[in-house]
């Protein structure tokens, strides 16, 4: 390190340091800088994604779209729950305790499994879509603290709103294709009340959060992605 005189510093003989301390300051003062610099921009590369949308609303083919086009994480509820039991976690036992049983999984639980996922990421991540959840406000609540806990935080909740009538369409559809058991008239409707029921409290708690972003879910897949992609690119 190469050290230039400097003029007569008062306040810097005062208090005991010479030159030599005073440069080595400064360039530490830098680098610390430098570093809260690079901190802040990686804040700003990472974009934490929440899709929301009703069952048959496209959520797992936009979601596919943004992993290919933006490199990001993606968390699913139904396939995050379904691997830890598979694996036989201490969480996914817990879970599988909670399904045997006929209960809803808790918040808590279902949190800290997200977590878990979420940290298998690490720091230098993009940022995560995350499917599926969460479904209710205190499901909302509960996310947000586990992303403050790490200093990252939600960027967006993109809605797909699609009508009802092409939901029923939409899935009854995959039913026929897949063989699911469950995409069947009655209960697609039972599905389609409980996701009512839960999705305008969360939508309006999004809103006041300022995260809230309207997508409609009608039309092709090109033109609901692009708008998608302004939203993002926006952020």
């Amino acid at each position: 390190m190469k050290f230039v005189k400097l003029p007569y510093l008062p306040s810097d003989v005062e208090s005991g340091k010479d030159q030599k301390d005073l440069m080595t300051d400064l360039w530490y003062k830098g680098k610390e800088v430098k570093v809260k610099e690079n901190q802040q921009e990686q804040r700003l590369v990472m974009k934490n994604i929440v899709i929301f949308g009703a069952p048959g609303s496209g959520k797992g083919t936009q979601s596919d779209l943004l992993i290919q086009h933006y490199g990001l994480g993606h968390i699913s509820t139904g396939d995050v729950l379904r691997e830890e039991i598979k694996k036989g976690s201490e969480l996914g036992k817990t879970a599988q305790g909670y399904i045997d049983n006929g209960q809803l999984i808790p918040d808590e639980l279902m949190v800290s499994i997200l977590a878990k996922v979420y940290d298998g990421f690490g720091r230098g991540h993009k940022g995560v879509i995350f499917d599926g959840f969460p479904r209710t406000i205190p499901q909302a609540e509960a996310l947000k603290q586990m992303l403050s806990d790490r200093g990252d935080k939600v960027a967006a909740m993109i809605e797909l709103d699609v009508p009802e009538d092409e939901l029923m369409k939409r899935l009854l559809l995959r039913g026929q294709q897949s063989g699911r058991a469950d995409d069947n008239e009655e209960t697609i409707k039972k599905r389609l009340v409980v996701y009512h029921s839960q999705t305008q409290p969360l939508i309006e708690w999004y809103k006041q959060e300022g995260l809230h972003h309207h997508i409609d879910g009608l039309g092709t897949l090109e033109r609901i992605f692009a708008d998608i992609q302004k939203v993002i690119d926006n952020l």
